[in-house]
């Protein structure tokens, strides 16, 4: 009827390109951490060459993740992701489990963690006072929500806008690093890092490669998914893996290994090199727009779990709903903006926003991860006929992923102290929804 509803339980429609879909990955992916982990990972290496080997050992881990995520995103695609990989492979049960750990920790941790990082630098441009990260935060959050709302045709331009200018920052900070010669190279360390340290530096590496998974998403909304969803992923991760060793090459022209580990603000502190104080300005704008970029990103996929959850059971159907009329799913973007609100609120009180966000969400992620790695195996020997695409060097890329997120749960318990503990929790306070399944 004319002027009637445009809510309904609809169907995603098939409307992103393979260009479309390396936007997002990149855009997610290549955010503010290349502007904040550098120096914390060339504290824990103990050569220039291991600070590079350590980029590049995480770039391969991202790589082989992605080939495993191509088989299963071209077998099963489906707008719901890795909630849908994990219900087909291990029960409703457990993809509900993983549905409530992305919609209360996960996803919605980390929508809060970028927006903490676009708070802090916008607040350097203009202050609101004490909780000015905070209020920064909550109106990125607020506005890109409701780009998100308007339509996925919007949201998606706005992304390739976004990746776009993500290109040409991350073009000048390579070029003023190379341009600025640095000190010469400093004496090696009298002694090696143990290999704990080394692994502290790939939880750092592999947080600021983390996005990459998100393709998931993409899969119920992607022209020939069973072809394209492969090029995309991998188009997306190698581009990714380029940009993030000629970063730090260029950081290393600059500052060397000594110097790099010195600097809090790896980018600023280049900038300012180059161009004075006018160029951490610049910077700092730089930097707010990459992690606009990274919360539009986040915000598109982050809904889709929430409309599977409600496609499949009863019990929250409302959120279940597709808007015919912009093509995206109203009242999941709704409830995850008032999620990611909620917890900016709570980083708001513990004054280190960004740090707890991340300590929240890490084990939780990976402890995921590890299940998708897994199910491989399991859709493998269960239905082999339903594979479109199969990786190559099977088993390795699975073996090699399920590895690294065993690594990473020990890391992230390890290290991130309460905020993990908190984020476990709110896991487990979700385990009452199994008995939904069940009914």
């Amino acid at each position: 009827m004319p002027g009637g509803p445009t809510l309904a339980r609809s169907e995603p429609h098939r409307t992103l390109s393979v260009i479309d879909g390396v936007a997002m990955l990149v855009g997610v992916v290549i955010g503010v951490g290349i502007f904040k982990t550098p120096s914390l990972v060339a504290a824990n290496v103990g050569s220039e060459a291991a600070f590079i080997g350590v980029w590049v050992l995480g770039g391969i881990i991202t790589l082989l993740g992605a080939l495993c995520y191509a088989e299963l995103g071209s077998a099963h695609p489906d707008a719901g992701g890795e909630y849908h990989f994990l219900s087909r492979a291990y029960g409703q049960p457990v993809g509900l489990l993983f549905a409530w750990a992305r919609g209360t920790v996960v996803q919605t941790g980390t929508i809060a963690a970028v927006g903490f990082v676009y708070g802090d630098y916008a607040s350097n441009l203009f202050s609101f006072g004490p909780y000015s990260s905070a209020i920064h935060a909550a109106i990125a959050i607020v506005v890109l929500t409701a780009v998100n709302l308007v339509g996925t045709l919007q949201s998606k331009r706005l992304q390739v806008f976004l990746t776009s200018l993500t290109a040409v920052i991350v073009l000048v900070v390579i070029v003023s690093g190379f341009s600025r010669s640095g000190p010469a190279p400093a004496a090696a360390s009298a002694s090696t890092p143990p290999l704990g340290a080394l692994g502290f530096a790939m939880v750092f590496v592999l947080l600021t490669y983390g996005g990459w998974n998100e393709a998931a998403y993409l899969t119920g909304e992607l022209k020939d998914v069973r072809r394209n969803i492969a090029k995309t992923l991998l188009f997306a991760t190698a581009t990714v893996m380029t940009a993030y060793v000629l970063i730090n090459l260029a950081y290393l022209s600059a500052f060397g290994l000594e110097g790099l580990r010195k600097t809090n603000a790896v980018g600023a502190d280049l900038m300012r090199l180059v161009a004075g104080d006018a160029g951490a300005v610049v910077l700092s704008l730089f930097v707010c727009k990459c992690a606009l970029s990274t919360l539009n990103g986040t915000i598109f996929t982050g809904a889709r779990v929430y409309y599977a959850l409600g496609r499949d059971l009863r019990a929250v159907k409302l959120l279940g709903v597709w808007d015919v009329r912009g093509q995206e799913p109203s009242n999941a973007l709704l409830l995850q903006g008032a999620i990611a609100l909620v917890l900016i609120a709570f980083g708001a009180t513990t004054r280190e926003g960004f740090e707890a966000m991340v300590a929240y969400t890490a084990p939780v992620f990976w402890f995921f991860l590890l299940l998708v790695a897994i199910s491989i195996f399991v859709f493998r020997r269960r239905d082999p006929e339903a594979l479109h695409y199969r990786m190559p060097l099977y088993p390795l890329p699975p073996l090699l992923l399920a590895a690294a997120s065993a690594w990473m749960i020990y890391s992230s318990l390890a290290y991130a102290g309460v905020g993990a503990i908190v984020g476990v929790a709110v896991l487990l306070a979700g385990t009452p929804l199994l008995l939904l399944a069940r009914r």
